[in-house]
């Protein structure tokens, strides 16, 4: 079947449009993004404010658009953590829907977490064992570790790369007490939310996904050979620390110059680093592979499994 998967998320809407069925790989044929940065639109309240809004469903009912062009047979809609956050959050899903007949599912934070997750271990396989997963969006940071499809520990953290850019760099470029500050403010969140992983085996195989992880790979990363025609993904924690303070003293509407940093994601590449590094020595992850898969490929994932 063609199936689109719409995701609303805090930094872009885009819409994945896949040839699926049971027991086989998707197959992306289309996709469809618009760049939101929808953590710019926050009033003093938490509420999107009226342009957000305006902005949402322009955004979506142009994906819903493009996916009646692509003749898909089922719309899986989902919106992450800046909608579901929203003090207005209802009342935007009610008005995305009566203007553009999308009803948009909200994910928890943890769904957010366990998906990933079942996309990251289907793309690895079981030879891969016990993963460790980091995940960074524009709102949240999901974290999770298990050995079998369903993570034994998933985690959802307001460390996502949009929304501490809002909170902690203001400036373009940040200065260098921002940084700072962020670093100390994801130290004290991962401090706490490490604690329920020390109990669980050690990981074989540490992941991480979600464009803002790839992007930094593409930066400071390598590429190895990996298994038919794909290639591995691996950022070191020294090669991303080495980059970091680089990356924060060029100005966002420069750094898409350099490999990996495309328009969408400069002006939070930065805050993204930070979390990631964080993230990883928190952890004591040396380096991890980037997955190509992440929520979107879960969702698509979960449906095809209810089918079967």
């Amino acid at each position: 079947m063609r199936l689109g998967v719409l995701d609303v998320g805090s930094n872009t809407v885009h819409l994945l449009v896949v040839e699926a069925h049971p027991g086989a790989r998707p197959i992306p044929t289309a996709s469809h993004k618009s760049v939101l940065r929808l953590m710019r639109y926050l009033e003093p309240d938490g509420a999107i404010s009226e342009e957000g809004v305006a902005a949402i469903v322009a955004a979506v009912g142009g994906a819903a658009s493009a996916a009646r062009e692509a003749g898909i047979e089922e719309l899986l809609a989902f919106a992450t953590s800046a909608i579901r956050e929203a003090a207005n959050g209802e009342d935007v899903l009610d008005l995305v829907e009566r203007d553009t007949g999308v009803r948009l599912q909200v994910l928890s934070g943890d769904d957010e977490s366990r998906l990933t997750y079942l996309a990251v271990r289907r793309w690895y396989g079981w030879s891969a064992g016990r993963l460790l997963l980091f995940d960074i969006g524009g709102g949240s940071l999901e974290i999770a570790q298990g050995i079998d499809e369903v993570p034994d520990v998933a985690r959802s953290l307001p460390l996502g790369a949009g929304r501490s850019t809002i909170s902690f760099l203001p400036d373009d470029p940040p200065s260098l007490e921002q940084v700072a500050r962020l670093r100390a403010h994801a130290r004290e969140v991962l401090a706490e939310a490490v604690e329920p992983f020390k109990a669980l085996p050690s990981p074989n195989h540490v992941v991480g996904s979600s464009k803002t992880i790839r992007s930094l790979a593409r930066l400071a990363g390598s590429v190895e050979d990996g298994f038919g025609d794909t290639e591995r993904s691996i950022l070191t924690r020294d090669g991303l620390d080495d980059w970091t303070p680089r990356l924060a003293r060029i100005p966002a509407d420069a750094r898409p110059a350099l490999p990996g940093i495309t328009a969408d994601r400069t002006f939070q590449i930065v805050a993204g680093a930070v979390v990631l590094s964080e993230t990883m020595r928190a952890f004591g992850v040396d380096e991890l592979e980037v997955s190509p898969w992440a929520l979107r490929e879960g969702l698509i994932l979960r449906r095809l499994d209810r089918l079967s």
